[in-house]
C-alpha cells in the first residue's frame, strides 16, 4: 500500500519518457510516478528505491528522492517561509512547501522563525503541519531531577505555563508563575528539572536555585536602573502583577535583588522608587 508522508522501499514497474512508476512488487497496479529528474541514473524495472511519497501542486501523489526534514510519526523544527491568512508555508526540503493551516498554529508565527512540527492528513488526504504536538511527546525520558535540559516551547497557557518539547521529544511543562510574558511559542529555552511525574513528564524550571539566582537578578535590576535614567517606580507597595511584567521576575525575586544591592550599598529606596547610587 502506498502511503503518503512516510519513506518507502517501491519497486520500479515500468519506465516512461518523463520517469517510472513504482509500486510494491514488480505487478502492482497501484503505481505512483517518480519524476524522470528523481530517477537514478542506470536504474531499470524490478529495481528497488528509497522515495518518500507526498502531493505536488496539482494535488498529485507523486514519489521523490529528495528526503524531507519530516515525516509521518516524527517532530522537527521546521523554519516558515512565508505567512497568510489562511496559514503558514514551511521548508521541508522538498520543492512544495509544507503547509501550516492557521487552526494548527498553538501561538503567532513569523517569517524567517522555527517551530517545532508534526505531520498529519486533513480531511482531504493532503499532508500539512501541526504545532499542536502534545500528545505526540514521549514520557520516559532519562532526565532526572536537579538536572539541566534545552528544549523548545510549543505551546503556553495562561493557566498551566509554559509547554516545552525537552531535545524536541520529551515532554516538559515550565509553571505559569515563571511565564512573565517574555517568551514566545518557538523559543529555544534551558532548565533544571524540578520533578519527574509519576506519567513521566517533566516539570521545569528556567530559574536557578533562590541562592544563585540572587546575583542574576540582582544584575537584572541593575541593567533596568540603567535603561531608565538611574531609577525604577517599584517599591514594596508596587503590585505583584507589574513587577512580573515590567521585570520579568516574581516580587519575591525582586525583593531579593534589591536586599542585596541595597546590602551592597549599590542603591537606595525612597517613597515611591529606588534609585541607583552614584559611584563616590
Amino acid at each position: 500500500m502506498l502511503k503518503l508522508g512516510e519513506k518507502q522501499i517501491l519497486t520500479i514497474v515500468k519506465e516512461v519518457d518523463f520517469g517510472v512508476y513504482l509500486g510494491e512488487s514488480p505487478k502492482d497496479k497501484e503505481t505512483v510516478l517518480l519524476p524522470k529528474k528523481q530517477v537514478p541514473q542506470g536504474s531499470k524495472p524490478g529495481d528497488e528505491l528509497e522515495v518518500f511519497l507526498y502531493r505536488d501542486s496539482s494535488d498529485r501523489m507523486i514519489a521523490t528522492t529528495n528526503m524531507p526534514k519530516l515525516t509521518m510519526g516524527e517532530l522537527a523544527v521546521l523554519t516558515v517561509k512565508q505567512t497568510g491568512k489562511i496559514g503558514a508555508f514551511l521548508d521541508w526540503g522538498l520543492e512544495k512547501d509544507l503547509f501550516l493551516p492557521f487552526r494548527e498554529q498553538t501561538g503567532k508565527v513569523r517569517e524567517g522563525a522555527s517551530y517545532l512540527t508534526a505531520l498529519y492528513l486533513d480531511k482531504s488526504s493532503r499532508l500539512c503541519a501541526t504545532m499542536r504536538v502534545y500528545d505526540r511527546l514521549r514520557c520516559d525520558s532519562p532526565y532526572e531531577e536537579g538536572m539541566y535540559a534545552e528544549g523548545i516551547i510549543y505551546d503556553r497557557s495562561p493557566r498551566f505555563g509554559l509547554f516545552v518539547a525537552v531535545d524536541n521529544c520529551w515532554s516538559a511543562l515550565v509553571p505559569g508563575k515563571e511565564d512573565y510574558g517574555s517568551f514566545q511559542v518557538g523559543d529555544h529555552v534551558r532548565g533544571r528539572v524540578t520533578k519527574v511525574r509519576e506519567d513521566g513528564k517533566l516539570d521545569l524550571s528556567l530559574r536557578e536555585k533562590a541562592y544563585l539566582q540572587l546575583d542574576a537578578d540582582a544584575e537584572t535590576i541593575l541593567e533596568m536602573l540603567a535603561q531608565n535614567n538611574g531609577t525604577l517606580p517599584f517599591t514594596d507597595k508596587s503590585s505583584p502583577e507589574e513587577i512580573r511584567e515590567k521585570m520579568h521576575m516574581s516580587k519575591a525575586a525582586y525583593k531579593r535583588g534589591i536586599g542585596h544591592l541595597l546590602k551592597e550599598g549599590r542603591i537606595e529606596i525612597g517613597e515611591s522608587e529606588i534609585r541607583r547610587k552614584s559611584a563616590e
